[in-house]
């Protein structure tokens, strides 16, 4: 069902909602051939994320970028939001549009969910790409660890009730003034426009819900994420794009992945690829999916003739 979108608009991008699992997600759509492709943002953002990448990927795919529940234009309703509804929440879209096989692509703290969608149903992926991404139980717990260069944010998302007590009307300058120039290499590459729109999505009333919901799930799921992958590892190809992270997202995709993963780095960009270098992304993505493309069009030709 097409959508109001109350923030900016971007050429060739449609609005939509999709009322699956209980909950109405957000979601956009570009493009109107080739294999789809699937953006899943992380934190603290929205499928405007990925907004700059999307035209890029729409000349030659069918492109589907959504808000995770809790996220962005999606609803943020009574109800639980840790990762395993969100993997759940994503393999119902699939369903609702369509769509699958998809190219499963995303980055940061979404990383649970995009994990558990690929291992607890692996028919909805042709491939997966993590963008800087971690996994609890492979590393990315150390990351809420203050006292090992860790960061503050984490535990204040995952405190009940907490954020809204220190962030609710503080929402723009959270953003603005920590959370992306604190991880930010390309300079003015996010922009006030930017900024206002993430944080549109966060002063809702119950905006955090979803944050607090995916960061509760990274201090609690490491070891059902660590029996996951033991028994459903990642079979489909995957990529790990890295960027201020180094190695981590390569290191952690390949202790779940049944064979090694390709692995680009982008040099000069900090945590938020998508929005500092939109091409090099762009450009690592068609490639990447592009030879699975090419390589299974070939398998059918040859199954054909």
């Amino acid at each position: 069902m097409s959508a109001r979108y109350p923030g900016p608009a971007v050429a060739g991008v449609t609005h939509n909602t999709a009322a699956v699992n209980g909950t109405e997600l957000h979601y956009v759509s570009a493009g109107d051939a080739g294999s789809p492709i699937l953006l899943v943002h992380g934190f603290p953002e929205s499928w405007w994320a990925f907004h700059k990448v999307i035209p890029l990927l729409a000349e030659t795919h069918r492109v589907f970028a959504v808000d995770l529940r809790g996220f962005g234009d999606s609803s943020n309703a009574e109800g639980d939001y840790g990762s395993a509804t969100a993997a759940e929440d994503l393999h119902q879209l699939i369903a609702h549009l369509g769509a699958g096989p998809v190219h499963l692509t995303g980055q940061d703290i979404s990383g649970g969910a995009v994990f558990r969608l690929a291992a607890t149903h692996p028919e909805d992926l042709l491939s997966f790409t993590a963008i800087e991404m971690g996994l609890a139980g492979f590393g990315l717990e150390g990351f809420a660890d203050v006292t090992h260069g860790g960061s503050w944010h984490i535990g204040v998302l995952a405190a009940p009730g907490i954020p809204e007590l220190l962030l609710a009307g503080r929402e723009r300058e959270f953003l603005g003034t920590w959370a992306f120039p604190a991880m930010t290499a390309v300079r003015g590459a996010i922009t006030d426009e930017d900024v206002a729109e993430f944080a549109r999505g966060y002063a809702r009333p119950n905006g955090w819900r979803g944050a607090a919901g995916l960061y509760t799930s990274m201090l609690t799921e490491g070891d059902e994420l660590k029996a996951l992958a033991a028994a459903k590892p990642l079979r489909v190809p995957a990529l790990a794009v890295g960027a201020s992270g180094g190695p981590f997202t390569e290191m952690t995709v390949n202790q779940v992945a049944a064979s090694p993963a390709t692995s680009v780095r982008i040099d000069g960009a900090g945590h938020y690829v998508a929005l500092e270098t939109p091409e090099a992304l762009a450009d690592a993505i068609l490639a990447f999916v592009g030879g699975i493309d090419d390589a299974e069009t070939g398998r059918t030709a040859t199954r054909r003739g």
